[in-house]
């Protein structure tokens, strides 16, 4: 009833109860009820349907009614012999939720010049923002290109540029924007340094907050309420602070000395945040929420040298499952962020090729969990302190990545892939 409750508060308008509105479901927590999802399939069983992409990306698909909204791009970097970096352009794609049959597409030029197509960057590209609805208009980010918004039916209702800056290591931007009230709330750090409040009907600024020692921020930002008020909480490297929403002003921060790209979303339950990651030093941390300036003395709770580099974990009946780049699947308490189990679900790599295995997030399903790695398929995992692993899915004919959080819209799943977006259900 809370999640519900402050759902209806943060969006104002009547998005649908199965609707998968922004990055990691309608909270924020990639946790929904039971659903008739299958914990099984292939190219030949519960693919309900299959839609093609205009080009790869790594952002997540959102699901608002029978539209599904997904962001790529083409042009440059995305094939071998695509090295002029004027032609890069993005895509926001618009498919029938019932069959995958396209609906609109908007093709954006890009703004360039753009972060060059080499290092770290090659592992994600520039379609990484996962857009956001309110059940109106459709919101998205595409880092130097700025911010957009468009109608339900493909209208570009307006634009506005957030800076063209990089970050120290020239690694592009990843962070999903989220809505506030009636403002787009914006991580721009890579850009600008800064996270930004835009009125959601205009574009127009309404606050800019940071500083010049955001760097390699990745994560998106959160709202949480608790103790009677709401926070805007943000993670950098070494800190994590609490905004007021409505201003952009600092209430608090803690320094939790955790170094490097911070990209996992920070987890929160009534009265406490999780945070993950950290490079190339991980590790996680539980501050207790609330309170006035610094509180690093009083409010942190505990800290772990367990993490997730890239995956936002999922917070269950008292406990934090991870899927880590080392390939393991952790469950911990979170109470006192002891270990209880760790398990290696994958191989280092993710079968196929190299890298870390996993950048898409878990999504809570019921009690199972859906850990969609980058090359070797999809595992369930049983959401319980004792590690079982129920499934292992792969899509033998889509041999490119998949690094976005799946969607679930009732009883069908989403997943995408560098390629395609694939539904998968039940079917008889």
């Amino acid at each position: 009833m809370k999640y519900s409750f402050l759902f209806l508060f943060l969006w104002g308008v009547a998005l649908q109860a199965s609707d998968w509105p922004r990055f990691l479901g309608p909270t924020g927590a990639a946790v929904l009820p039971e659903s008739n999802i299958p914990t099984t399939w292939s190219q030949t069983e519960n693919l309900a349907w299959k839609a093609n992409l205009p080009g790869p990306g790594s952002s997540s698909p959102i699901v608002v009614g029978d539209k599904v909204f997904i962001t790529c791009w083409s042009g440059y970097g995305d094939k071998p012999d695509a090295k002029d970096m004027a032609k890069l352009q993005r895509h926001i794609v618009c498919l029938k939720l019932a069959d995958g049959s396209p609906l609109w597409e908007a093709t954006i030029a890009s703004t360039v010049p753009e972060d060059p197509f080499e290092g770290f960057i090659t592992e994600h590209g520039y379609a990484t923002h996962t857009p956001v609805s309110d059940g109106e208009r459709v919101y998205v980010f595409f880092g130097k290109s700025g911010a957009y918004a468009f109608d339900l039916n493909g209208k570009e209702l307006w634009h506005t540029s957030l800076a063209t800056g990089s970050g120290s290591r020239k690694w592009g931007s990843g962070g999903s924007p989220i809505l506030y009230k009636d403002t787009l709330i914006v991580n721009a750090t890579d850009e600008s340094q800064a996270l930004y409040a835009l009125d959601k009907r205009t574009g127009k600024q309404i606050w800019k907050a940071g500083g010049d020692m955001i760097d390699l921020a990745y994560g998106t930002p959160s709202i949480v309420e608790s103790g009677g008020r709401t926070d805007l909480v943000f993670a950098i490297a070494q800190e994590i602070w609490g905004l007021n929403p409505e201003t952009g002003k600092m209430r608090w921060f803690a320094t939790h000395g955790l170094p490097g790209n911070i990209s996992p979303c920070l987890i929160h339950d009534e009265d406490r945040v999780y945070l993950f990651g950290g490079y190339p030093t991980q590790g996680s941390a539980a501050i207790k929420l609330g309170g006035q300036g610094d509180v690093t003395a009083t409010h942190i709770l505990w800290t772990s040298k367990s993490s997730s580099y890239v995956p936002t974990p999922v917070l269950y009946q008292g406990h934090l499952y991870v899927v880590n780049d080392q390939g393991f699947a952790i469950c911990m308490d979170a109470k006192t962020g002891r270990d209880i189990y760790r398990e290696r679900v994958i191989d280092s790599g993710g079968g196929r090729g190299r890298g870390k295995p996993f950048y898409a997030s878990p999504v809570l399903i019921g009690e199972r969990l859906y850990c969609v790695s980058r090359r070797g398929g999809t595992y369930v995992i049983a959401a319980k302190p004792t590690y079982e692993k129920l499934a292992h899915n792969i899509l033998a004919d889509d041999a490119s990545q998949f690094h976005g959080t799946p969607a679930v819209a009732g009883d069908r799943l989403l997943l995408r892939s560098e390629q395609a977006i694939y539904c998968i259900r039940s079917v008889k």
